[in-house]
């Protein structure tokens, strides 16, 4: 199957009318010549292309009118050497550009002799990437540079998901250049060329079949092969043999095999049998009339010439360069320039050499050609198609042994050679990794660790290998590092996913959590005779018991106008208060609120009192089953603001994550090794030199509690990762060692294998609920507070509120019934303290009571109005 690439015919600049300038007559002839390989896959092709393509010139009258196109060709022979000695011969001959050269390695040779006589080279083979440098400025491409191929070879090793391949190609500069670009391309997406194997040039079958049977030794299976076409099926052969075109490889060709096989008589394809299943990249070259006219007329003269070789599509950029020559001669004719060449003074012979160093000319004229080519215009027809935004899908592959299952595209290396496995020879947590001997290692990394290279699919012999020597532990990003150093293949162990280590190797999937903890000193208390006092501060009591009599008021207040309940004589109502609003603990008040404001607050107020009976009782619970924490160190919180001595495990990457993330000072923090000094440093305290508490991962602490019940883990586990095997990165074993551990945890065989070394039942408590209790404050219940204290006011204000408009309306009505107008100065002329507490009586009255009084006094208004009237008539009458 082919991957698509830039390929375009060539539309020349519109031949615009120029006037020959004075200086001269156009030249009747023009000299261009041609460098390539005339025996060859590409050359066989080529040769008749540009042949039909000067013919093509010549025959049309609108370009070069009245001068005709002389091609001068040389054979470079496939030698680098004979190939420049050609190209200094050729360019003896006055050629204004040269198609050409074939080779790449040829075309890094003449390309500065083309620089120093001012000759374009238009090379419609030489793919090799480094030529595009501006080191060459007369080095024109008109075919597809590598570097687009090998970005297709990439895109094609990250659609299956693959991350490491072998490079094999010819050891020249087409071969490296190429392979170079496919180094790149690989590492944008996260691959990587796992293996180089370099085929001298012109190797026989001998060389060819060691250089695979060594690239045969590697953990890849994708193959990509880079080199000559006249020299590539070779490979195929020898790797037939060696059984590499077998079910489980993968084979990708760049475009030097198309053109072997499209330049290939039918007759030459019945012997290859043994390259089915290659993954093949041809150039593509869009469909249009130009191109099928130069088909028809390139197999007719074939057939009337018997040539045998088919059309490759280099044949196409050949036919286009010297189309691009011809066009650019013409502009610069019409430009008015001249063909002129002088002599260099640089070249010359001396001594007697009778190399005629002298006879090679500059182009006076080089330099305004070289822009005439550089204007060329080529279409690309592919790209005047609305984009393909589709997500991309290949056809189904049939992969080589007839497989329709796609490679895993590696196996474990089969050179003998066992997994170097890095363990850590620790001084304590023997549990988890112990060594007894060189390679005798066990615990419950190594049983974890074995059990899933078991579930493998492939064979793989590991050998363990011991890093540290038994008395303190070994740093574990240091044995990191030897596996990013290729010093050890993987690094297995109680080794924690941190980020400075994922920067450098591979981890697996997560086999157990292991956050750190903190674990400090606890003892018992025995409760005494007041702890029932000591769930809440005294500033605690205070404010609770100061917002039982506030609502107690309130609630009196707004109740004590309509509700015989909270009337009374004022030792009752006083009694009331304190009975209604202390009642309220036990929701078990009698009394019956009825005003819509005293039930508001009611409601606001016992949701608080449930809180605050709630968290009462969880802390009182608390206390008298309480273990008293020795350093007063209860969580992160208090860890960091304290000034006292933190221990940590030598060698792992807790002491950084404190100083770094933490920002716990160094002279703060105490090392330990082994289960023993944890013990020792927890039991002896700050006070003689030891620590207040120890950080660690849980599964460390885990092991330390099950020896150990006099410490705790206070606060909650602060950090979240997990332990997992190390690996180089990009390794294969590292996805399927992460299959195997999610197999053996859907299994339950993980889980077993961890209580086989984790349970301890004498010691396995470690409630963190019974560890370091603390006394409730106001701060843990500000916002209930301040939401019942603002309900309250909201309540009085509108009371008050309807109060004061109540009070405006009896004054009203009161001064309406009096009758003369002394007695309505005397009322202005009352005090205002009397008005006050006419306010405060007016309080106290029931609001029944009030109603009945205004009403009242509405009915004799209206019956002395009746009155008034009924005189004012008879007076009338009279």
């Amino acid at each position: 199957m082919g991957a698509a690439q830039l390929v375009a015919w060539f539309l020349a600049f519109a031949a615009a009318a120029g006037v020959v300038s004075a200086a001269g007559a156009r030249p009747s002839e023009v000299a261009v010549g041609a460098l390539f390989t005339y025996d060859s896959t590409i050359g066989h092709a080529a040769r008749l292309a540009i042949e039909l393509a000067v013919d093509d010139v010549n025959a049309d009258g609108t370009v070069l009118s009245g001068t005709k196109l002389s091609l001068k060709s040389r054979d470079t022979n496939c030698s680098a050497f004979i190939g420049t000695v050609e190209a200094l011969q050729l360019m003896e001959e006055n050629v204004v550009a040269v198609i050409g050269p074939q080779s790449s390695g040829i075309g890094h040779v003449i390309s500065h002799v083309a620089n120093e006589l001012h000759i374009p080279l238009l090379s419609f083979a030489a793919t090799d990437p480094t030529l595009s440098a501006l080191e060459y400025p007369y080095f024109l491409r008109t075919t597809i540079s590598d570097y687009f191929q090998m970005n297709a070879v990439a895109s094609i090793v990250d659609y299956y998901q693959w991350k490491r391949v072998t490079a094999i190609y010819v050891d020249d500069d087409y071969g490296r250049g190429g392979v170079s670009a496919l180094g790149d391309a690989l590492a944008s997406k996260r691959a990587m060329i796992s293996y180089k194997a370099a085929i001298p040039p012109n190797s026989n079958s001998d060389v060819i079949s060691d250089i695979l049977f060594t690239a045969n030794m590697m953990e890849s299976r994708v193959m990509v092969v880079h080199v000559n076409p006249d020299t590539g099926m070779r490979i195929f052969s020898a790797a037939n043999e060696l059984r590499m075109m077998a079910t489980g490889y993968v084979w990708i060709v760049t475009d030097w095999l198309a053109a072997v096989l499209d330049s290939s008589a039918s007759r030459d394809l019945k012997d290859m049998s043994h390259i089915r299943g290659l993954i093949v990249l041809r150039q593509h070259t869009p469909e249009s009339d130009v191109k099928n006219e130069f088909i028809s007329k390139w197999n007719t003269v074939a057939h009337n010439r018997s040539i045998t070789s088919g059309l490759n599509s280099y044949s196409f950029y050949a036919y286009d360069s010297v189309w691009t020559v011809a066009r650019a001669i013409d502009q610069f004719l019409n430009s008015g320039q001249q063909i002129n060449f002088s002599t260099d003074p640089k070249l010359h012979d001396s001594n007697g050499s009778t190399l005629r160093l002298s006879t090679l000319k500059i182009f006076d004229g080089g330099e305004q050609m070289l822009q005439q080519l550089l204007l060329t215009n080529f279409t690309e027809i592919l790209y005047q198609k609305p984009p393909n935004t589709s997500a991309q899908q290949l056809y189904n592959v049939l992969w080589p042994g007839d497989s329709t299952t796609t490679p895993k595209g590696w196996v474990f290396r089969n050179n003998g050679k066992a997994l170097r496995v890095g363990v850590p020879n620790k001084a304590s947590f023997k549990d988890l990794v112990s060594s007894r001997g060189p390679g005798n290692v066990t615990g419950y990394c190594i049983d974890v660790f074995n059990a899933a290279i078991k579930l493998l699919p492939y064979p793989t012999p590991v050998q363990f290998v011991t890093i540290g020597d038994g008395t303190k532990n070994p740093s574990y990003i240091g044995i990191v590092q030897m596996v990013a150093a290729n010093i050890l293949d993987a690094a297995v162990g109680d080794f924690a996913i941190v980020r400075n280590g994922t920067a450098i190797s591979e981890y697996t999937q997560p086999y157990v959590e292991a956050g750190l903890v903190i674990v400090a000193p606890v003892k018992q208390i025995n409760p005494s005779a007041w702890a029932f006092l000591k769930p809440f501060t005294l500033e605690m009591w205070c404010v609770t018991g100061a917002l039982f009599i506030l609502v107690g008021i309130v609630v009196w207040l707004l109740e004590h106008r309509i509700n015989e309940e909270f009337r009374g004589s004022p030792r009752q109502q006083v009694i009331t208060i304190f009975w209604f609003s202390f009642s309220t603990m036990f929701t078990s008040h009698r009394e019956n609120v009825l005003s819509t404001l005293g039930r508001f607050v009611l409601i606001i107020w016992l949701f608080v009192v449930l809180i605050i009976n709630s968290s009462y009782t969880a802390s009182l619970t608390s206390i008298l089953t309480v273990q008293q924490l020795d350093t007063g160190i209860t969580g992160l919180d208090s860890l960091i603001s304290s000034s006292l001595p933190i221990g940590y495990q030598n060698g792992k990457f807790t002491k950084k994550y404190l100083i770094q993330e933490l920002n716990i000072p160094v002279s703060r923090l105490v090392a330990l090794n082994t289960i023993q000094e944890y013990a020792d440093a927890l039991n002896r305290g700050p006070k003689y030199g030891g620590v207040a508490a120890i950080v660690d991962e849980k599964p460390y602490i885990d092991i330390f509690l099950s020896y150990y019940c006099n410490f705790r883990i206070v606060g909650q586990q602060f950090t979240r990762e997990g332990w997992g095997f190390a690996f180089q990165r990009d390794s294969p074993l590292a996805a399927d060692m992460s299959t195997a551990i999610l197999q053996l945890s859907e299994s339950g065989q993980l889980q077993r294998i961890h209580d086989e070394w984790f349970t301890r039942p004498e010691c396995a408590s470690d409630d963190e609920s019974q560890v370091g209790a603390t006394r409730l404050g106001v701060g843990s219940f500000s916002g209930l507070f301040l939401m019942c204290a603002l309900t309250c006011i909201f309540a009085l204000v509108v009371f008050f509120i309807r109060i004061c408009w109540q009070y405006n309306q009896y004054s009203s009505s009161e001064a309406a019934s009096e009758p003369s107008a002394p007695d309505a100065d005397a009322i202005q002329r009352r005090p205002s303290g009397r008005s006050f507490k006419e306010l405060l009586q007016f309080v106290d009255k029931k609001e029944e009571e009030i109603r009945m009084k205004m009403k009242r006094r509405s009915s004799d208004k209206d019956n002395q109005a009746a009155g008034s009237s009924d005189a004012l008539s008879v007076t009338s009458a009279y």
